[in-house]
């Protein structure tokens, strides 16, 4: 498989189908002309819904997240005792490994699925216990717009039953380039050096030797 492992093809797979699934242009009719690809993925993806940060801050998901900029999201709640902790502290490991760049032209989200309870004061507890750094937001908002975008942004099962049990949430990690119409889906605990590499991917994706790094798992 020249020189890359299994795991690598699994992964460079999955990025593919995230890749693949986010545009997802069936518009009817003639419309989707009329708009660029752009305004297509922003239109079925990224619900410009508000939000509230950990910090109190009130935001929009697209205009002050998503728009023109190169991100991470993942979805969490405060109360999980399984996937959300490991997850939280894999991707600590992952700000570590992308430094400085965290919070000057890279951001990261986390947004919970347990709005009722976990209000701005409850996750800014929750992030401080982590170790969270700057330029890492933790995002809370109303119930039903919160469930509307994590349908949006592909969280979620297709067997309803098991999408019912928030326990079951999936502990992925979306990241992407707004702006070049770049994106991708990591496991959010996987390797912390291979999660950093795919999220560079589609930073300035503008080499094969990059293409090949980020898809190449660490050992």
């Amino acid at each position: 498989m020249n020189n890359l492992s299994r795991r690598a093809w699994l992964g460079m797979g999955a990025a593919a189908a995230a890749g693949a699934a986010l545009p997802a242009f069936a518009a009817q009719g003639t419309d989707w002309v009329a708009r660029s690809p752009r305004e297509l993925i922003r239109d079925d993806h990224f619900p410009n819904v508000p939000l509230i940060t950990h910090e109190g801050e009130r935001v929009r998901f697209y205009d002050d997240l998503i728009k023109d900029k190169f991100v991470t999201i993942n979805m969490v709640y405060t109360s999980c005792k399984l996937t959300c902790p490991l997850v939280t502290a894999n991707l600590v490991r992952v700000q570590d490994l992308l430094k400085e760049r965290v919070g000057r032209d890279l951001f990261m989200y986390s947004i919970t699925i347990d709005p009722k309870r976990d209000t701005p004061r409850v996750l800014k507890r929750f992030a401080s216990a982590h170790g969270v750094g700057k330029g890492w937001q933790f995002l809370t908002g109303k119930p039903d717009d919160i469930e509307h975008l994590r349908r949006k942004l592909g969280f979620r099962w297709a067997d309803p039953v098991r999408d019912a049990n928030k326990d079951n949430h999936t502990g992925n990690l979306r990241y992407g380039n707004e702006p070049l119409m770049l994106w991708g889906t990591v496991p959010g605990i996987a390797n912390p050096s291979w999660v950093a590499k795919c999220i560079l991917f589609v930073d300035r994706p503008d080499s094969q030797t990059r293409r090949l790094e980020c898809c190449t798992a660490s050992s």
